[in-house]
């Protein structure tokens, strides 16, 4: 099997990739149709004439509308991916607690999060938080949408976490237990190192939705990119062309977020297979040289 095979189905034999290839075809010439049928009616409406593309080339228009835009997706972003690693992180820990009342109370708080919708979650703690005057006035807006994706991206991230421990072989668990291995270590040492390789592909796609699901705040009036973007569209009267540019800048940081990642992927894989080799290869050496050794004892 080549490296660059997927783990997530089994590879399809040669009819399947002949009907897949098909398949991919005419969705893409179905595509192609739709969007030129786009584009002569956006053009009817003079969208992409020459004066609709010139503001971009202007600087004060990045530096007015675009720039702090991405400043707030960026900042948005960064913030609520953080913090849900660490609470998904928490919460999918606590899901395998030995306490059946611990795993409870994880197991609602989680599943209560991740039933309501992103947005509505937006817009309920921009009131709330509004109401009490919990932040200043001018981060009411980026409070609520850091909370909002924090608690429902944790939630899924604590899924991933419970599902990526509970893949590992359990004969690993038992071995560290007989050696003596407390809990804390047991999972700090053992399992979470292991997992979170595993983990890693499902960790990357929920943090670019995370990066996406900025968005949201255009709605609580949170100024990020596509809220920049409409007013910039609105402002110019070339709303179309706008948003091809935000769109752009959207997909230029979701790849960049899910290339980073990737990297550190590949990097952690590496780096896990090189030890492994190391330590099989030194307990190969010992059992060839020292055949009677008895390698449970300690050395």
């Amino acid at each position: 099997m080549s490296s660059g095979a997927s783990v997530l189905f089994d590879a399809p034999g040669p009819r399947a990739r002949v009907r897949n290839h098909i398949f991919s075809a005419l969705v893409a010439v179905a595509i192609l149709a739709v969007g030129f049928v786009l584009y002569r009616a956006f053009d009817k409406q003079g969208q992409f004439a020459a004066d609709k593309w010139k503001p971009f080339l202007d600087g004060d228009v990045w530096q007015t509308y675009l720039l702090p835009g991405l400043k707030g997706t960026i900042v948005a972003a960064v913030l609520s991916i953080f913090f849900a690693l660490v609470l998904g992180m928490i919460f999918g820990i606590l899901r395998l607690s030995e306490h059946r009342w611990v795993r409870v109370v994880a197991g609602v708080i989680v599943e209560f999060s991740r039933a309501i919708p992103v947005l509505i979650l937006m817009i309920f703690l921009f009131a709330l938080f509004s109401e009490y005057k919990v932040f200043k006035p001018d981060d009411l807006a980026l409070a609520a949408v850091v909370v909002a994706l924090t608690l429902y991206n944790g939630s899924v991230i604590a899924e991933i976490v419970r599902a990526g421990i509970r893949s590992l072989p359990k004969g690993q668990s038992e071995a560290a237990v007989a050696l003596g291995l407390r809990k804390n270590q047991l999972m700090r040492l053992i399992l979470l190192p292991q997992a979170i390789t595993a983990m890693l592909p499902a960790l990357i796609s929920q943090m670019v939705v995370a990066l996406k699901d900025t968005a949201l705040g255009y709605q609580i009036t949170y100024g990020e990119i596509v809220r920049e973007g409409k007013q910039l569209g609105a402002a110019e009267q070339n709303i179309i062309p706008a948003l091809i540019v935000v769109a752009i800048i959207m997909i230029v940081l979701n790849s960049s977020l899910s290339y980073a990642a990737t990297t550190v992927e590949q990097r952690l894989r590496v780096r896990r297979r090189t030890k492994g080799g190391t330590v099989l290869a030194a307990d190969s050496v010992i059992t060839d040289a020292a055949p009677g050794v008895d390698l449970t004892t300690k050395r």
